[in-house]
């Protein structure tokens, strides 16, 4: 899986379930929270993610996982943009899904994005 990144589907009760993205590491690669946002400490993830992205700020892994990282803290404002900067993102690689599937990062990020609308108007 050289340069390619795994994605884990994360159950968030009572929300659809969001990504969290990484890569294998790599020479210069942002570092994408991955421990912070599997061991669920949303705001370690939070400082960790902000600070990877002013280095590498068009990364559609650090925005997907930034997305749920804010979305775990309620912030869905902020949670909506990250996923939106990550679908319209230059940068795109081809992730693996927890099921074992492929898929361009753009399309991870626009299933985040639903996932998260779908949520809120659940909630409502």
């Amino acid at each position: 899986m050289s340069f390619g990144m795994i994605l884990s589907i994360l159950f968030l009760a009572p929300a659809p379930p969001l990504v969290i993205a990484e890569r294998e590491p790599a020479v210069g690669q942002a570092d994408a929270a991955y421990e912070e946002m599997a061991s669920l400490r949303t705001d370690q993830a939070i400082v960790r993610l902000e600070a990877a992205l002013e280095r590498s700020p068009h990364d559609p892994s650090l925005l997907i996982n930034l997305g749920t990282a804010y979305f775990r803290a309620n912030r869905l404002d902020e949670a909506r943009e990250a996923f939106r900067l990550a679908l319209a993102s230059d940068e795109r690689y081809r992730v693996e899904l927890a099921d074992g599937s492929w898929e361009d990062s753009r399309k991870v990020a626009r299933m985040a994005l639903d996932s998260l609308d779908r949520s809120v108007l659940a909630s409502k």
